[in-house]
């Protein structure tokens, strides 16, 4: 979601600081450790009373509502949306937010709801373990090639541990720390990424993925 989807880079960092500044903590001490990380496990390292799924629900809850105005759609976004929503392709977003947090960013962004919807609530723990890649693979009702579009390391390990195929856009991370945590391919954005539908010889769909443009 963000990062892959959308670009919420100032919000978040509003947000953070703003946590960082209510326990006097260096914000640049969070948000290095935050990316990619469900907020309730950054809580239990800074807070650990309120390292509760109520508490962090609220307190995402408040950042579309408070930044979003900060926030844009990463470029291509609503149009490989719009190609999986025609083609009738399933996918799911697989977040380290929280459900009232992606809610937030669907609804102010005009972002395409996906058929699966796995969460921060959804797993007992959050990336770099891969059960939530799992969970949204099962969901899916899908056991072959899954491929997962990913803008950070943590989630790249998820991914790989899951058994997935990994394209990392780099929105937020310099590309060579894309390779680095496993990366398969590394696109500029979503516009450099467009799919398609074939028959296999079997008679059932097969769906392609077209990169242009490998990062180095």
């Amino acid at each position: 979601m963000d990062g892959t989807l959308i670009d919420s880079t100032n919000a978040i960092v509003q947000f953070w600081t703003s946590i960082g500044e209510k326990y006097n903590i260096d914000p640049k001490t969070i948000l290095a450790n935050s990316h990619g990380r469900r907020s309730i496990d950054v809580f239990a390292k800074i807070d650990p009373a309120n390292a509760t799924w109520d508490y962090v629900r609220e307190m995402e809850g408040q950042i579309p509502l408070k930044y979003g105005g900060d926030a844009i759609p990463i470029p291509g976004s609503h149009a490989i949306l719009s190609q999986l929503s025609k083609l009738q392709i399933p996918w799911c977003i697989v977040t380290s937010g929280t459900q009232p947090l992606v809610a937030g960013w669907l609804e102010i962004l005009q972002l395409s709801h996906p058929d699966v919807l796995i969460t921060a609530e959804s797993v007992k723990k959050g990336k770099p373990d891969p059960a939530c890649y799992s969970l949204g693979k099962k969901e899916l009702g899908l056991n072959g090639e899954v491929l997962v579009v990913e803008d950070a390391p943590a989630g790249i390990k998820a991914e790989k541990n899951a058994g997935c195929k990994v394209l990392a856009v780099a929105t937020t991370h310099d590309v060579a720390k894309l390779w680095e945590a496993g990366a398969d391919w590394v696109a500029r954005d979503l516009e450099c990424v467009s799919v398609s539908v074939y028959r296999l010889r079997n008679g059932r769909r097969g769906v392609g993925v077209e990169i242009l443009g490998n990062e180095r």
